[in-house]
Order: C-alpha cells, then sequence, then structure tokens
C-alpha cells in the first residue's frame, strides 16, 4: 500500500480526480466524532438509553464507569482525527437541561468536556493550514438545542467559516472547490437551517435500527443497501460500527465497545477492501467508523479512490 501524506491525502489524489464529483469519491469518516472527550460525571443526556438511566437511578455515579466505556467511540480528538485523514466528522449537538447559559457541546449518552465553540475554533485553525483539504461537517441531534440557539449558532458557524462555506449545488468536485477556497461541507440536520444557502441538509446515514452486535450483520446490512443503491447526486455514509442494544450491554456490562469493535474490525476492514467508488449501484462513498487511528481504516477508505 501505498504511503500517503494523510493531513494533506486529498490534494495528492490522482489529476483525474480533482473534477470527480466528491460525492463520487470514497471519503474516510469517524462515527459519534466527539465522543473521545466525555465527560464521565455528567448526568446523562435526555436520549440515553433506558437501561443506562435505571442503573444511573439506582446507583448514581457507581456507573459512570460503565456508561463512558459504551459511549466512548473514539480516542483521537479532531485535530488528530483530521490529521489521520478523516473528512467526514458526525456531530451530535446538544444543550444540557436547564443551562441558563446555553451553551452547546457534543453529546452521546453523556456530554463532553469541550464545548462546539471552541471545537469548531481549532478546525477553523487547522483548515488555514490546509487549504486543499475539503472536510464535511455533519451536525445533528440538536436535543435541548431551542429555536434561539439555533439562530445564534447558523449565525456563529456563517461567520466562523465565512467563504470557505461550499454552499449548496449540484456535483462540487475538489477543483471547484479549490477555484472557489471552499473547504467545508456544512450539513444542518434541522428545519432552522432553511433559506441558508451555505447549509446543506441531512446526509442519509446508512445504519440499521436493529441490534448489529456482530461485523457479520454489519456487513450484511450494508451490502443489502448498497444492492439497491443507484445513480444519485446526494452524499450518503456508510456506518461501519457495531450497536449494541440494551441486553448486550447488561450481559457485558465489564466490557466496552472498544473491545467489541476491535474484535469485529478484521472482518470490517476486509469488507471496505472490497469496496468501489463512482457512479451507479455498490459504490460506496462515505464510510465511517469507530477508533478511526487505530489500524489502517481510514488509509484504505482513501485507497479505493485510486482502484481502476
Amino acid at each position: 500500500m501505498e504511503k500517503l501524506d494523510l493531513p494533506d491525502w486529498m490534494s495528492q489524489l490522482p489529476t483525474e480526480l480533482h473534477s470527480v464529483p466528491l460525492r463520487d469519491l470514497a471519503i474516510p469518516g469517524s462515527h459519534h466524532t466527539m465522543t473521545y472527550c466525555l465527560d464521565g460525571s455528567s448526568d446523562l443526556e435526555p436520549n440515553a438509553s433506558e437501561l443506562l438511566k435505571i442503573l444511573k437511578k439506582v446507583f448514581g455515579h457507581f456507573v459512570d464507569d460503565i456508561v463512558e466505556r459504551w459511549a466512548t467511540t473514539q480516542e483521537l480528538n479532531i485535530i488528530q482525527q483530521l490529521d489521520a485523514g478523516v473528512r467526514y466528522f458526525d456531530l451530535r449537538i446538544a444543550c444540557k437541561p436547564n443551562d441558563v447559559t446555553h451553551i452547546l457541546y457534543f453529546a452521546h449518552a453523556l456530554y463532553t468536556t469541550v464545548t462546539v465553540e471552541e471545537t469548531f475554533n481549532k478546525v477553523h485553525q487547522w483548515l488555514a493550514g490546509h487549504p486543499k483539504e475539503v472536510i464535511i461537517l455533519a451536525c445533528s441531534t440538536f436535543d435541548g438545542v431551542d429555536v434561539s440557539d439555533h439562530q445564534s449558532f447558523i449565525a456563529q458557524l456563517i461567520q466562523l467559516f465565512g467563504k470557505k462555506l461550499c454552499p449548496k449545488m449540484a456535483r462540487p468536485s475538489l477543483q471547484h472547490c479549490w477555484d472557489h477556497g471552499y473547504q467545508v461541507i456544512l450539513s444542518y440536520a434541522h428545519s432552522a437551517a432553511s433559506g441558508h444557502q451555505e447549509l446543506w441538509p441531512e446526509i442519509d446515514y446508512w445504519w440499521s435500527d436493529q441490534d448489529r452486535t456482530s461485523a457479520s450483520k454489519v456487513i450484511q446490512y450494508l451490502d443489502d443497501r448498497l444492492k439497491g443503491k443507484g445513480q444519485d447526486d446526494t452524499f450518503f455514509m456508510s456506518g461501519l460500527n457495531l450497536t449494541p442494544n440494551s441486553d448486550y450491554v447488561a450481559a457485558n456490562v465489564l466490557s466496552s465497545i472498544k473491545e467489541m469493535t476491535l474484535a469485529a474490525y478484521p472482518e470490517l476492514l476486509a469488507w471496505v477492501k472490497r469496496q468501489h467508488c463512482g457512479q451507479g449501484k455498490g459504490c460506496i462513498n462515505i464510510i465511517a467508523a469507530d477508533f478511526v487511528g487505530v489500524n489502517q481504516f481510514v488509509q484504505l477508505v482513501i485507497e479505493i479512490n485510486r482502484k481502476k
């Protein structure tokens, strides 16, 4: 496998790929991007599983370690993920209940120790040093975020990223983005984005709502979806992440999502190696996974673009 300069891999793609729509490229992503900084002592977010809520109510902070181990899906911080070649970021945003400051955090069962504002400021600084890299920020969930919060947040995003924001269009390519100075495709999965040309609609995330506790279940679901996927102009993300339900967590309470994921990774990576990108049935676009950086996942996804 050719060694890549991962922080700047997009600028190093073969010239013939520069004019290919981003929708037709293979793009590595991280699932639940910000869980590397969950606050184990924070209250549970309202969308946490019923099992975790019951455990928290009965045992209080004695279950904090269990919750954190099963909610943490990444270990690299967002700048490390960018340097590792990740270009799609799954950002679940929330406002803590009864927080009069209305500060926005990220959340997955627990809230993060870092805020949305400081995180996006760091991303903006990173982009300045990598002018030919294009990233996709997928903002979603928005638990506890009210209308006023949305308005303020959208205004901050537009002010921060400014001319780096690629407006909604049919099929932007790397070359088109370079020619116009675009570096950010910002998906905002809420009706508050309506009327803002700088914000893209929600990106289709292929994730089964059924229990997927093994690599074979994940792969079967994605293969079935790809078989029915024809030519399309929209981005879509294949979630290469295992999804334990409450029963699984209860039966494996001393384990973790990391242990579960690493055991499945050989089979998941074998699936990545079989993929192709482009137009038509069976072609992937974004592939997102847990614990990016522990293996060759990112590089394998990038290499899909070089297949003939």
